[in-house]
């Protein structure tokens, strides 16, 4: 017999009853022509719906507005070309019919001349293993047993891994807090989170990296920069939204009294609802759609 587990993530919890715009999010629309848009994409939202979500998506906002514009139709549509994870922020860009996304997916690399990320991580705990000013994070992730994410490769395991770079630059570096600017060589889910954690910077709101601080309660990633050529007409653009001038001065500042993040305020509702999960002799589908991936990569392995 099935056993049903209600679980839902005590930061979801939290997110429900003190996130504003929770569930109502709006994304800013920073430039559209006929064949492409560029929006500056909030926290909290999915880029685009995955297998059996029915959560709200940038996608089914900008359909929205493209309907109530009479501009949408079955061959002037948004179309996917990049993602960014739920509750990273920042700009993104969609392509508005199915003939100029495999153009620019065919050519991403050469077509996006610049992409950078601003993050605020937690320092580590031993400063002998601060990272240099700037660098490269060259090291291979690992894919969990469903494919949902990446996380950082322990040597002696013998999990699959793909290769992954990541250029960084440090902005600003406070007692207990970084400001790091970032560049991709390669885009896997949860690279960056997954390789700065690797190097014992976890980022401040990071609930699947067991983060300490959520001061801003959210993940402290964001997509700053997308410079790229123009798929249709050639032309160099650029875009770029600022993170929340708050997280420099927090990194400044520096925190010796953090708040303690929600999800480590109720570890034993947490915990118990993981235990029942893994004691579990089947788990439905919609229980397995609220798991994490790193708590789907771990329950599903065994």
């Amino acid at each position: 017999m099935k056993e049903t587990v209600h679980h839902v993530k005590p930061s979801t919890q939290f997110k429900r009853q003190h996130k504003s715009d929770y569930g109502h999010e709006k994304i800013e629309i920073l430039y559209e022509d006929k064949d492409i848009i560029v929006i500056n994409k909030p926290s909290g939202i999915l880029s685009c719906p995955y297998p059996g979500s029915k959560s709200k998506t940038v996608l089914d906002l900008l359909e929205k507005i493209m309907r109530s514009k009479g501009t949408l139709s079955a061959f002037h549509k948004p179309c996917v070309v990049h993602r960014l994870d739920r509750d990273t922020s920042g700009v993104m860009m969609f392509a508005l019919n199915e003939n100029v996304q495999k153009k620019i997916m065919a050519s991403w690399h050469k077509m996006v001349t610049e992409r950078l990320y601003r993050a605020v991580a937690e320092n580590p705990k031993n400063k002998e293993k601060q990272l240099p000013l700037t660098g490269l994070i060259d090291e291979p992730l690992a894919q969990n047993s469903h494919h949902i994410g990446y996380v950082p490769h322990d040597k002696n395991d013998k999990a699959k891994t793909v290769n992954a770079r990541t250029h960084y630059k440090i902005i600003c570096r406070g007692t207990t807090h970084t400001l790091f600017e970032l560049s991709l060589d390669t885009g896997k889910k949860n690279q960056i989170r997954a390789h700065l954690s690797s190097k014992g910077y976890t980022l401040a709101g990071d609930e699947n990296y067991y983060a300490n601080t959520d001061p801003f309660f959210r993940l402290a990633l964001h997509a700053r920069t997308l410079e790229f050529v123009h798929p249709v007409t050639n032309e160099k653009m650029k875009f770029e939204v600022p993170e929340d001038e708050q997280w420099l001065a927090y990194v400044e500042k520096g925190d010796s009294n953090p708040r303690t993040p929600i999800w480590k305020e109720k570890p034993a509702v947490h915990e118990k609802s993981i235990a029942s999960l893994e004691n579990a002799k089947t788990v439905s589908r919609k229980n397995f759609r609220k798991m994490d991936f790193i708590q789907r990569g771990k329950n599903f392995s065994r």
